[in-house]
């Protein structure tokens, strides 16, 4: 079942409840409403049969991004992470997480197998203003807010003697203050690792970054930590995306030293796939059309949360111009 079914029957079902009771004297209007609804849930159905064939065209998209760098539609972006956490790891550790309009900064206390010890966290918005300015006016504000973080650290949090604070830096996709698709790109990902060093000495704070990952990845270092069979994450979001485990020996367009741990963590980019086999409707088509990226993104559209409340819209419009759902006249928003 894909998430556009999903939202359907939660905003359908609520949907149609109001219909009954406003049109329960008028019910050739209530059949007109149900009859768009029942089409919307007969379009967006997957079968078992369905289910196969969209797995099976996603995995030859797989094979053919893990084959060369313009081969698929899935990039398949290799992550340069070959060891994941064991569970095993101790002290004091920071993660940066940046997005598109706030980052969060956590700080956790790790204690081997007795998992997570403490942890606290702090979100702060980014002004708009700072979005389109320059790089260094954006990390000099995130390294202000992180060394006011790091100031407030509690007696139960305990950092090593001699140790230096270690920060993660994860972020959920490109951010045009920085560089326009940064996460793509292994030079420009150095650059942001850079800018965020230099601002924070510039701001007094001794930690160092030795960690850039997406937030994909990051999630899946995430499980691993509690469970060492973990071998794939899924964002389901505002976007989506999946990481995992993949063999060494399964990627052939990667050519450089061999991993010591004989696998490689996978970003498949999974937003972009698109397949015939996918039940796509036509208030998906008529979104993408309308879209800033036509063609592009498919699965993504069809999922994802940016767009499912649009295909909810388009779904209402079509009841209320087709079976009067909210009266003779259709609302202006």
């Amino acid at each position: 079942m894909v998430m556009s079914k999903v939202a359907a029957m939660i905003g359908g079902d609520a949907i149609i409840g109001a219909a009954q009771r406003q049109h329960a004297r008028r019910p050739q209007r209530w059949l007109k409403v149900a009859k768009i609804y029942n089409e919307f849930e007969e379009e967006c159905a997957t079968s078992n049969e369905k289910l196969k064939q969209i797995a099976d065209a996603m995995t030859m998209e797989m094979h053919a991004g893990l084959a060369s760098e313009d081969g698929s539609k899935l990039k398949m972006l290799v992550s340069y992470v070959e060891n994941l956490p064991t569970g095993d790891e101790e002290g004091v550790y920071y993660a940066l997480d940046l997005g598109g309009t706030n980052f969060r900064v956590l700080r956790v206390q790790l204690a081997g197998k007795s998992g997570i010890k403490s942890q606290e966290f702090v979100e702060v918005p980014i002004p708009p203003q700072l979005m389109v300015g320059t790089k260094q006016e954006l990390f000099d504000y995130i390294a202000t807010e992180l060394a006011k973080f790091v100031g407030d650290e509690s007696d139960k949090f305990h950092l090593r003697p001699g140790r230096q604070r270690e920060l993660g830096f994860t972020f959920s996709f490109p951010c045009n203050a920085i560089v326009n698709c940064f996460r793509d790109s292994h030079e420009v990902g150095q650059d942001v690792v850079s800018e965020l060093t230099q601002a924070m000495k510039r701001k007094g704070i001794d930690m160092h970054v030795s960690a850039l990952v997406n937030d994909t990845v990051g999630t899946l270092a995430r499980g691993r930590y509690d469970n060492n069979d973990v071998a794939i994450a899924v964002i389901m979001g505002t976007g989506t995306n999946a990481a995992y485990v993949e063999q060494a020996q399964g990627i052939p367009k990667w050519h450089g030293p061999p991993p010591k741990s004989g696998e490689m963590v996978i970003n498949m980019e999974w937003g972009n796939f698109s397949s015939s086999h996918l039940p796509l409707t036509g208030y998906d088509t008529a979104l993408d059309i309308e879209s800033l990226n036509p063609g592009q993104q498919m699965y993504e559209k069809m999922i994802s949360g940016m767009y499912l409340g649009e295909i909810l819209r388009r779904v209402l419009l079509r009841m209320a111009d087709g079976a009067a759902l909210f009266g003779d006249t259709i609302p202006r928003n």
